[in-house]
């Protein structure tokens, strides 16, 4: 395995020689030339469980343990029973805190250095910096994807992760992104040293024994993750969270399915499955086997005479994906139906017909601006079996961010810094960034088909973002080629959903800046490329702009209801 294949541990000795002399397998159950991994808990288990693993992913945790150097592994394997126990191990830890106004929900703040995707320091790495970035030129910072070397990157891990688990558990999580067993779904298997990550991936994945199953002797996605603190630590977590924003680093190496991830432990960063999987190395492998990875949710629409059309759309980070995901009609008889709110895999059948899934399990959605007026359909879903990050919570137990209802005047907040808040303080009670992670099974208007292994029919495909001024409500591109032209040329503000400042309007193409996992020329010729079949029944394309404010909004309300995709 390329990941650890170049790393040097114990003062220079081979890999496999530190990993035959290492005292944590014997003692945790691995046997190096058997397929079993023992399944431990934290708190040490009367009878443990054994979970039947793969020899690939027994190689793969036998070589990263043995860099690493975690005091012992758990395998997990999604039960609830599992994810209490999770939950317990970061309570005591002082990380999470139990919600006790709702229903198995829990609070987590973490360290305010690491609250964000950290763009400039995510990284593709391929042989050639031409299948990054075109003609190897990057035009500024954050323009497009950033290029490391396999040299380079080799050091940077060296430099990093040897021994980085040291006193801490290294989970072991086998999931599917999408459906499993759909030909459309891919495998991965992740370990991280952060439960909070293990708990997050259950709710953001299908995780456990059926992942296994289904995996056999194939190939997987390699995912390695570690917070960057090895026990003890030199200085005490801020707010219990451990993380080293100084040596941040999220690489991807596409050309042999691995993803790394050092230093942060918050989402995007640390979620392996999502933006890395899902969108990084996914709009590669897409590229490669003849499909779509892309920033896109899908939502089904029902007209009153009871036809139905699919729609997949693409806005960057916070501007909107989730709202309208979970939309609520004012139209009468129109009925909405949420798929997915974030990520879309599309291929085409054999009859031609765009088909795509969600690949993810649940919404990890931003909590500022939700609230009963702008979705209520997000605010039934996210109060049960969820995780809340970087948001306020009050003190009758529950939680509070901006654009939620007011809480009752005798009801005292605390903002996610620790300070008590008031609707007059001068900073915000929730990180603009903080987030909900729900399953997705909770959502109450969830489309029957969201799990459909065939995928569910595209029709349309709408592009937009934040423009304040200067951009139509709404148009329709003359063609599939200029629709790809359309979604090439996409600009909107930035957001706090990544470490830019400011208002500042940039290029984010298909909203895929941040994630295109190869040269963005590439991309979009690979988009370009499906006209070429005459079989293809290609989808409408649309351009909105829901955030132009001006008294034109009412038109946007009136060309929608006119369209019935006919």
């Amino acid at each position: 395995m390329a990941l650890v294949r170049h790393f040097a541990c114990n003062g220079g000795f081979a890999l496999s020689r530190c990993l035959s002399s290492s005292p944590q397998f014997s003692a945790i159950g691995i046997q190096m030339a058997a397929t079993t991994v023992r399944t431990l808990s934290v708190v040490p288990a009367t009878k443990a469980n054994t979970l039947e693993l793969p020899k690939k992913v027994v190689g793969f945790v036998e070589e990263c343990a043995g860099l690493c150097n975690p005091k012992d592994i758990h395998v997990c394997d999604g039960s609830e029973r599992e994810h209490h126990k999770l939950m317990g191990i970061m309570e005591a830890q002082g990380l999470a805190h139990p919600l006790p106004k709702y229903e198995n929900c829990w609070l987590v703040n973490t360290d305010p250095a690491d609250v964000a995707r950290v763009e400039s320091r995510t990284y593709i790495s391929t042989r050639n910096q031409h299948d990054v970035v075109p003609k190897g030129t990057n035009p500024h910072k954050g323009a497009l994807p950033n290029w490391m070397s396999p040299k380079q990157l080799d050091q940077e891990l060296t430099d990093r992760f040897p021994r980085t688990m040291e006193g801490r558990t290294m989970y072991v999580i086998p999931f599917s992104m999408g459906p499993v067993g759909s030909r459309l779904s891919k495998i991965g298997v992740q370990l991280t040293d952060s439960p909070y990550v293990a708990a997050s991936m259950r709710i953001m994945t299908r995780i456990g024994t059926e992942v296994l199953h289904a995996l056999g002797d194939d190939d997987f996605v390699r995912c390695l993750h570690s917070v960057g603190q090895p026990l003890p630590m030199a200085k005490p977590a801020v707010n219990n969270w451990p993380c080293n924003p100084a040596e941040t680093i999220i690489t991807h190496r596409p050309e042999t399915n691995e993803i790394i991830s050092y230093g942060s432990g918050y989402g995007g960063n640390s979620i392996l499955g999502k933006k890395c999987l899902a969108l990084r190395l996914g709009s590669y492998m897409a590229r490669k086997e003849g499909w779509l990875a892309e920033h896109m949710l899908i939502l089904g629409i029902t007209n009153p005479q009871g036809v139905k059309r699919y729609i997949a759309a693409a806005f960057p980070s916070a501007c909107g994906k989730t709202n309208l995901a979970m939309m609520t009609p004012e139209l009468p008889g129109y009925k909405v139906e949420c798929v997915g709110d974030d990520i879309a895999w599309m291929r085409f059948d054999e009859n031609g017909q765009l088909r795509a899934i969600n690949p993810e399990n649940g919404f990890f959605g931003v909590a500022p601006g939700t609230g009963t007026k702008t979705n209520p359909v997000a605010m039934q879903t996210v109060f049960k079996n969820s995780v809340f990050t970087n948001v306020a919570y009050t003190n009758d137990g529950g939680v509070y961010w901006e654009g939620m209802d007011k809480p009752n005047a005798n009801v005292k907040i605390t903002s996610w810094m620790g300070k008590s808040w008031t609707p007059e303080s001068s900073e915000p009670a929730a990180h603009p960034n903080s987030r909900f992670c729900s399953p997705a099974s909770q959502c109450p208007i969830l489309d029957p088909a969201w799990e459909d292994p065939k995928g569910v029919p595209i029709d349309a495909i709408l592009f937009g973002g934040r423009r304040p001024e200067g951009v139509p409500l709404v148009y329709e591109a003359f063609d599939w080629n200029h629709g790809v032209f359309m979604g090439a040329s996409m600009r909107s503000e930035a957001t706090a959903a990544a470490e830019f400042k400011g208002k500042m309007v940039m290029h984010d193409p298909f909203a895929m800046r941040p994630f295109v996992g190869y040269n963005i020329g590439q991309y979009f010729n690979h988009w370009l490329s499906f006209a070429a079949n005459p079989n293809h029944k290609l989808p409408r394309m649309f351009h909105v702009n829901w955030f132009r404010k001006d008294a034109q909004v009412l038109k946007s309300r009136n060309y929608i209801s006119e369209k019935k995709f006919s």
